[in-house]
């Protein structure tokens, strides 16, 4: 018999809870998820309410361990895999002090230009912080979407919210704090901040950061390892959770840090590509590489020895989720067309995705001609640009509804070629990719990304779940189970293999070309029509 394990995977829109069984192989037990909101506001603010996260977290821990039939004794530890570089700001009771701002957040421009974007420029940094931010973090925080700038934009803007901090949390470490009232971040999270110092040694907070970015070093927290028991869940902790007290709970990573490892991706040079509300190409490093001009950097990872070259694209998923609600289902009962698909709505919500792919499976590559820029939300990579935003491009009186979804799936996955190939400009990415994530369920869409990439693809069993198979193995780990994250790979069953279509791939290599120049020829509009002052 196996040892029992609960995984949080805390994303963007809601949260996952998997209950795994760890033996000879990591086996799915049971799954439950509950949504909570994502608050955008037109000053680029992006924020979510920490009780509807810490409240999904509870609801969904009853579920699975009701639907399991695993009495709550069995569990042998919890952990997370979470969306990153958020921003949460708690008193010394550890109740927030506001809202928490979303890696999404993009309204500190003002806080960030005049932090690091003054004086002699390289890429739009000072050029001074950004050699010693470089040599110290690894890193350089040249983009308004960075924590540090949302901390600072707090301190400008709020003050009174401010005076009120006692530690500066990521989205997970928050989670942790609920579950057992210690204040920590892991070393991912805090590589997360700008702030960490990578250097031999080190294993800290840099003061030097903190004052040349304005930071108080006193908000931060202890440091811990992904793999580390940071506490065990208290009594009010468990009675809200429906869990033992005394749960041995582990730190955990950010999704960048363990969907590669649930991927089974996790040796160097091994690339995978994730495709759910967000999307990135990671490639997994020995050593620190840093493209100022593409904006991708090496993350630290949950495994001490590795880098997660990383790639970042903030509205993968989210195109999707927007046709669902704009193009598919709408506000004025535009339908693709008029059938019955279900009387329940929660199966509408879960079916209507498939619906969409299954209505578009015969739409030609290229959409007739149709292009999308999945920029709904401003873009980080390989263009930093808060002002950019999608776009439909050469329609003509002929272009359908399907033409619109086809262009929107092959624009995300435009995107994602173009990071790829800003990455192999720096490391050795691997020629075959593993796709992983909710975009990987759909043969559809895999088989487009092996086209447009001209890769071979490969999937595995339920790449919805990665993210929590991740922090699974990040308990295994930390229980002596697996003595490290590379010890999984052999556990991760791979499902199918896809391989590009050269005749597809030709009309794809036109089509990105064309996708490239888009922003470049539009930039300027961009920034007339949604810059904010």
């Amino acid at each position: 018999m196996g040892v029992y394990v609960i995984a949080y995977d805390v994303g963007t829109t809601g949260i996952k809870t998997c209950i795994f069984e760890i033996a000879n192989s990591i086996k799915l037990v049971a799954s439950a998820v509950e949504g909570y909101n994502l608050y955008i506001e037109e000053n680029g603010g992006a924020e979510q309410n920490p009780d509807e996260l810490w409240n999904a977290m509870c609801t969904t821990t009853y579920k699975v361990i009701q639907s399991s039939n695993i009495s709550s004794e069995r569990i042998q530890g919890i952990s997370f895999c979470s969306q990153m570089q958020g921003l949460v700001l708690v008193d010394r009771n550890g109740e927030p002090v506001r809202r928490i701002m979303s890696y999404m957040d993009q309204r500190s421009y003002h806080e960030m230009r005049d932090g690091i974007a003054n004086g002699i420029k390289i890429s739009g940094v000072n050029i001074f912080k950004l050699i010693r931010s470089i040599k110290i973090t690894g890193a350089v925080a040249a983009s308004v979407k960075d924590p540090v700038w949302k901390y600072n934009w707090v301190k400008c803007n709020e003050p009174e919210n401010y005076k009120k901090i006692y530690k500066w949390l990521d989205v997970k470490e928050f989670l942790i704090l609920k579950c057992t009232d210690q204040f920590v971040m892991t070393k991912d999270s805090a590589f997360g901040t700008m702030l960490y110092d990578i250097r031999d040694g080190k294993n800290c907070f840099s003061r030097e950061m903190c004052k040349m970015l304005g930071v108080d070093i006193e908000h931060l927290p202890d440091i811990v390892n992904s793999s580390d028991q940071v506490g065990l869940l208290t009594e009010k902790a468990a009675f809200k959770l429906g869990l033992q007290a005394g749960t041995p709970v582990f730190g955990g990573g950010g999704d960048a840090s363990l969907i590669g490892i649930g991927a089974g991706a996790s040796e160097t040079g091994d690339t995978h590509i994730y495709l759910g509300t967000s999307g990135w190409v990671s490639t997994v490093v020995k050593k620190r590489k840093i493209d100022l001009f593409s904006m991708i950097a090496s993350i630290v990872g949950a495994d001490d020895c590795t880098y997660n070259y990383f790639a970042e694209l903030e509205t993968a998923g989210k195109c999707l989720e927007w046709v669902k609600d704009h193009l598919a289902l709408d506000e004025i009962n535009i339908y693709l067309q008029k059938v019955c698909i279900s009387d329940s709505f929660e199966s509408i919500y879960k079916n209507l995705y498939d619906f969409m792919l299954e209505e578009i499976k015969n739409i030609p590559a290229g959409s007739h001609g149709v292009i999308f820029t999945p920029w709904l939300h401003g873009n980080r990579c390989p263009f930093e640009d808060s002002n950019a935003r999608g776009m439909f491009f050469n329609i003509n009186l002929d272009t359908g509804k399907r033409d619109l979804i086809h262009a929107v799936i092959e624009g995300i996955c435009y995107h994602l070629r173009w990071q790829l190939e800003a990455q192999r400009k720096k490391v050795n990415a691997s020629e075959t990719i593993r796709f992983v994530g909710g975009g990987a369920l759909a043969p559809l869409t895999c088989q487009i990304i092996s086209d447009v990439l001209g890769c071979k693809i490969e999937t595995v069993e339920n790449p919805q779940n990665v993210g929590a198979l991740g922090a699974a193995v990040i308990v295994a780990v930390g229980l002596g189970i697996l003595l490290n994250v590379e010890e999984a790979n052999k556990m991760i069953k791979l499902d199918k293999t896809y391989y590009p279509n050269h005749d597809n791939k030709l009309v794809h290599d036109r089509n990105y070309e064309a996708f490239k120049m888009l922003y470049k020829n539009n930039k300027s509009i961009f920034h007339t029509l949604n810059y904010v002052e």
